[in-house]
């Protein structure tokens, strides 16, 4: 019997493969091993050094949505959907928003779950920690169909470590 992440990767396989993409990153495959990504790692609850509040609405917009960090800051953020419509926030660089939003566009229903993001239904908040542990300027979208192209994005600039 398929487990349902097992079945949730091949389709982003598939998928990907069909697009003519890469293949999709998988953060955590269950081994305990967490993924670097350009923009950083999964971080552990134990390393939170800080606690960062977004909110995000049907205006498509964040709030804050420019966001200024240390190298090594591992945060927790909380995100708050004050609207009605499903919102996510999803970290990244401009490059790997910008293809997964064109995926979503394709396909709106494509299912992805990763530690560097959170879907929030309307009214509700959701969660997630990340390790910045690159220095550099990178980028967080709201990836839900249409919703980055109405300019539902932020900034998150990671100064070096000295």
């Amino acid at each position: 019997m398929f487990s349902k992440h097992l079945i949730l990767r091949s389709g982003a396989v598939v998928a990907a493969l069909m697009l003519g993409t890469s293949l999709p990153a998988f953060a955590d495959e269950g081994h305990g091993h967490k993924q670097q990504e350009p923009w950083g790692i999964a971080g552990d609850a134990s390393a939170v050094k800080r606690t960062i509040r977004i909110t995000m609405d049907d205006s498509m917009r964040f709030r804050p949505d420019t966001l200024q960090l240390k190298q090594g800051e591992v945060v927790k953020f909380i995100v708050a959907n004050a609207g009605k419509l499903e919102h996510e926030m999803v970290i990244g660089t401009r490059k790997a928003l910008a293809e997964h939003a064109a995926q979503m566009a394709k396909s709106a229903h494509m299912a992805h779950e990763q530690p560097f993001m959170v879907k929030v239904p309307g009214g509700k908040s959701g969660e997630f920690i990340w390790n910045f542990n690159r220095a550099g300027e990178f980028d967080f979208a709201c990836l839900v169909a249409g919703h980055y192209q109405a300019g539902m994005v932020g900034k998150v600039k990671v100064l070096p470590a000295r």
